[in-house]
C-alpha cells in the first residue's frame, strides 16, 4: 500500500511534464500532417547522382547536414526565435532566415512547412504565440518560416530551449531518413540504424547551437546549395524540394 501511494505521488508530480511530452512526440508522429514527406532539401539530387547510395552515404550526409548546414543556419533562428520577445524583432528574424534561403525550392518548402505546421496544430493547441503569428501570416505580414513557428509553440508549451533545439534538429533529420529510405530505396531497418546512429550528433549540435547567434549564420554548406538549385531540373522527382 506504501509503495502504491508513492508511485501515485510520484505520477501527480510528473503527470503535466509526461503530458507535456505526449503534445511534442505528437507533432513529430510521421503522420502529423506538415507536408515534410514531400521534401528532400535538395538531398534527392544526391540519391540520383549516386552520392547516397547506401546507409553509411545517409549517414554521413545527415552528419555534414546537421553540424554545417542546421547548426549555421535553423539552428540559430530557433533559438534566436525563443530568446526574441518583441513582435518587431521576431519579424526582423524571420526576413533574415528568409533572406538565408539561396534556393528557392529551399526557402518555399520551409514557408510551405511553417504555413503547413500553424494549420495543423492550431485547431488543437493553446498556443497565443503561434495564434498572433498566424494573424499576421493571414495579413501576409510574415512567410511562417518553420524553425520560427516551431520555436513559438515549444516556447508556448513551456519546453525548454535545449529541448526546443533538440527536437527540431530530430524532426528536421528524421523526415530526411524517412524519405531517403523511400527514395534510395532502403529497408526500414536501415533507416532505424541511421536515426540510432544520428541522435548523439543532435545532442553534439544542439550544444553547437546553444553557443551561436546571429553573428554565427553561414551558409558554407555550398555542395547543398548548389543540390537544392539543381534540384528542380531534375527529369523526375518525387518530392517537391
Amino acid at each position: 500500500m506504501k509503495r502504491q501511494k508513492e508511485d501515485l505521488q510520484n505520477h501527480l508530480n510528473t503527470e503535466g511534464i509526461n503530458t507535456k511530452f505526449l503534445y511534442l512526440m505528437h507533432i513529430h508522429d510521421s503522420a502529423f500532417p506538415i507536408g515534410t514527406y514531400t521534401h528532400s532539401f535538395g538531398m534527392e539530387t544526391f540519391i540520383q547522382e549516386d552520392v547516397i547510395r547506401t546507409k553509411e552515404d545517409l549517414f554521413h550526409f545527415l552528419q555534414v547536414y546537421l553540424h554545417e548546414n542546421v547548426s549555421y543556419t535553423d539552428g540559430i533562428f530557433v533559438k534566436e526565435s525563443y530568446q526574441k520577445e518583441e513582435l518587431v524583432e521576431l519579424i526582423r528574424l524571420e526576413k533574415i532566415c528568409d533572406a538565408s534561403k539561396n534556393a528557392e525550392e529551399t526557402r518555399e518548402a520551409s514557408s510551405m512547412i511553417g504555413k503547413q505546421f500553424v494549420k495543423a496544430v492550431l485547431p488543437v493547441s493553446d498556443t497565443p504565440s503561434l495564434a498572433q503569428w498566424n494573424e499576421l501570416l493571414q495579413e501576409k505580414k510574415v512567410i511562417a518560416h518553420f524553425p520560427i513557428v516551431y520555436s513559438l509553440y515549444a516556447k508556448d508549451l513551456a519546453f525548454d530551449l535545449y529541448t526546443t533545439i533538440l527536437t527540431f534538429l530530430y524532426s528536421s533529420t528524421v523526415g530526411l531518413v524517412h524519405n531517403a529510405v523511400r527514395a534510395i530505396p532502403l529497408g526500414q531497418k536501415a533507416g532505424i540504424e541511421v536515426i540510432h546512429r544520428l541522435i548523439p550528433e543532435m545532442e553534439k549540435t544542439t550544444i553547437n547551437v546553444l553557443e551561436r547567434d546571429l553573428s554565427d549564420l553561414s551558409n558554407h554548406a555550398v555542395g547543398l546549395e548548389l543540390a537544392s538549385m539543381q534540384h528542380k531540373y531534375l527529369r523526375s522527382r518525387l518530392f517537391i524540394s
